[in-house]
């Protein structure tokens, strides 16, 4: 029956590539036995409950082979009718090119961006084990089950994958399985023009068992299966030979990777394969055998309810608090929790958010994440919270090593999983190499949290390769990531209360190395709309200055520059320019005024902010890279002190 199943799904790819003129037929025909088997006799799902807590998880890192894992879907019964398999790759449609997260249940991540889905496994099976420490007992399993992936030649030649899977190895995630695809294809050719390594070696090194099967065996690829779970120490990598386009007149050939086959050639893989030429064709046997696996699989979920009926009863704190988290509800005296700071103080703001994470992190046993080896430096490690290590999962500190872009997607798929909020740190500048995760966090609407700190030129003597210029915009640019640059301590409280509320998207806190102000008049209610009236001079105000982070004192300073030269300035602390956009008009004017001229100061790229200002206005900004030096004589350099800010303004103005 697994062949009957593999060459229907031939079929079905074949003919949902050819409708719209558009795809990739290549894989879905080399690894129809792989899916086949998975979905028919392997994995633990339910179709009629998608969302069952301890299903396995299935991702598609070649996520160009889409008409795969859709044809999977339907066959075996989840909501994706035949008409949308029709729709493939048309506007408004449950089968887009790639996978999309949820947009039809089953899918468990969007997939797309090669290297990026095998790393979100990881992420998925590191939250498993986590997950099972924190809520199994003994006689009481509620958490256990696998994660399988299917990934190509070109997700292992990406960098991503690489980091995540060597730390899988580490971590020594046994509940792993990936189908290598081995067909040693790629879009220019053979992987041989520019793929010669010896990747079973590679994930040997790794830590991980590596196991080596005909892709197109159904008894290979199910024994491989049951020696990759005897091994619970390893995650396993089944390196499978597969041919692209098997079965078709174009099998082994590059151009059946992303390219219909065109009407005579589908009519041969059909005769081929032993399937009528009939469109879109399914064989009574095998809906037949789906519909009888179906009640297989929802008695086993109906068995697995039953256990967790008596793991509530049994108890019963631990179910309100896993009714919490997996709802991703916050604890009703959170905001108490968090730590005020005077007036008159100064803390670096990584500081402050050290401080507020460690405040924090006993109210929420959800909350877990770590840094690319920079925690003594961006202050989110929580001692006493425990690390997560091989084997050890029950603490809180993640150790994800120097390894940024892994970090992001592994997040991505832990915060996917269910069960955790997740936060990950870094320097500011390094937000480059988490750029796709964190793209991809906003298109899922994923709450990840990004800790970045040493957030501008005020990192000094490291020099411009570490001194982020451009990379606030960056953020700014990505739709659904909340970017948020507190001006002080107070404000950085605040900032993760807001990421914390926030289930919508992921958010960006960033954070200063150097000691600002704790400012008076700080605003919590103002703060969590984007932005507030800081300081309003007696009188009315002649303009108003904007700013984020550190350069909200600055402006403070600027005020009372310009109150000497006879100009009385308002200032606005933004710390979040796109919630702030988003408010009601009538708030925007009552903070920015309906008619002052406006400046604004960030230590960054400024071309955003003109949306602001308008072509009247003057934006204060960095818009070139560093210089290696203290960050006092950078804050001359630059012109970011009260002095040079005052008169660049009553210049521009012509006062």
């Amino acid at each position: 029956m697994i062949t009957t199943i593999a060459n229907t799904i031939r079929g079905l790819a074949a003919d949902m590539v050819e409708k719209a003129n558009s795809g990739h037929p290549g894989m879905p025909l080399g690894a129809a036995e792989i899916g086949a088997v998975l979905y028919a006799e392997v994995m633990k799902h339910d179709p009629t409950t998608p969302a069952w807590p301890d299903r396995d998880r299935f991702v598609l890192s070649a996520g160009h082979g889409s008409a795969l894992l859709y044809a999977l879907l339907h066959l075996t019964g989840y909501p994706l009718p035949m008409e949308e398999l029709k729709r493939f790759r048309q506007f408004n449609s449950k089968t887009p090119g790639h996978p999309e997260y949820w947009e039809v249940p089953g899918i468990e991540t969007t997939t797309g961006p090669l290297g990026q889905g095998i790393a979100n496994a990881v992420g998925m099976a590191l939250a498993e084990r986590m997950l099972a420490a924190r809520f199994n007992r003994p006689d009481h399993t509620i958490i256990d089950h696998y994660t399988y992936v299917i990934a190509g030649d070109g997700c292992l030649m990406e960098g991503v994958a690489a980091e995540a899977c060597s730390l899988a190895g580490d971590l020594q995630l046994g509940k792993l399985i990936v189908f290598y695809d081995d067909n040693e294809i790629s879009i220019e050719g053979s992987t041989d023009l520019a793929f010669k390594e010896d990747v079973p070696q590679r994930f040997k090194a790794y830590g991980w068992q590596v196991l080596n099967i005909d892709g197109h065996n159904p008894e290979e690829i199910l024994k491989a299966v049951e020696d990759a779970k005897a091994d619970t120490l390893r995650p396993t990598l089944i390196v499978a030979q597969t041919e692209i386009g098997h079965g078709s007149a174009l099998a082994g050939d590059a151009k059946v990777h992303g390219a219909p086959l065109g009407q005579e050639n589908i009519v041969a893989l059909k005769k081929t394969l032993g399937l009528p030429e009939e469109d879109f064709h399914v064989p009574t046997a095998v809906s037949r055998f789906f519909q009888e696996k179906q009640e297989q699989w929802a008695q086993r979920r109906q068995d697995w309810e039953s256990r967790f009926t008596a793991w509530s009863n049994a108890f019963p704190e631990l179910r309100a608090e896993w009714d919490r988290v997996m709802a991703r509800e916050l604890p009703t005296d959170l905001e108490n929790s968090l730590p005020a700071f005077e007036a008159g103080t100064s803390f670096a703001t990584r500081d402050a958010g050290g401080k507020v994470l460690t405040a924090l992190s006993p109210k929420l046993p959800e909350l877990v994440g770590g840094s690319a080896d920079l925690a003594p430096s961006t202050k989110t490690y929580v001692a006493g919270a425990g690390d997560v290590s091989g084997g050890e999962y029950s603490g809180k500190n993640l150790r994800f090593g120097v390894r940024e872009h892994g970090m992001g997607s592994i997040l991505n798929g832990m915060s996917l999983h269910g069960g955790f909020r997740v936060y990950g740190s870094t320097f500011f500048v390094f937000s480059d190499y988490m750029r796709p995760s964190i793209r991809l966090a906003a298109l899922m609407k994923e709450p990840i949290i990004y800790i970045f700190t040493h957030d501008s030129f005020y990192v000094g003597e490291d020099g411009p390769t570490h001194q982020p210029v451009e990379h606030i915009e960056a953020l700014r640019l990505i739709p659904g990531l909340h970017t948020i640059r507190p001006a002080d301590a107070n404000e950085t409280a605040w900032a993760w209360q807001a990421a914390l509320r926030r289930t919508d998207g992921p958010t960006a806190i960033l954070l200063t190395r150097q000691k600002v102000p704790t400012l008076p008049g700080a605003n919590q209610e103002g703060f969590m709309r984007g932005g507030y009236l800081l300081y309003e001079p007696e009188g009315g105000a002649d303009l108003v200055l904007i700013a984020t982070g550190s350069e909200v004192s600055l402006a403070l300073s600027a005020a009372e520059k310009l109150a000497t030269m006879g100009k009385k300035a308002r200032v606005v602390s933004m710390p979040c320019r796109e919630v702030f956009l988003a408010q009601d008009p009538a708030y925007i004017s009552s903070v920015l005024g309906p008619d002052l001229p406006r400046v604004t100061i960030e230590a960054g790229v400024g071309s955003g902010w003109y949306q602001l200002t308008g072509p009247l206005g003057l934006v204060i900004s960095l818009d070139r890279f560093g210089v290696s030096a203290p960050y006092k004589d950078l804050e001359n350099f630059f012109g970011f002190t009260p002095e040079a800010v005052a008169d660049r303004i009553k210049t521009f103005f012509k006062w």
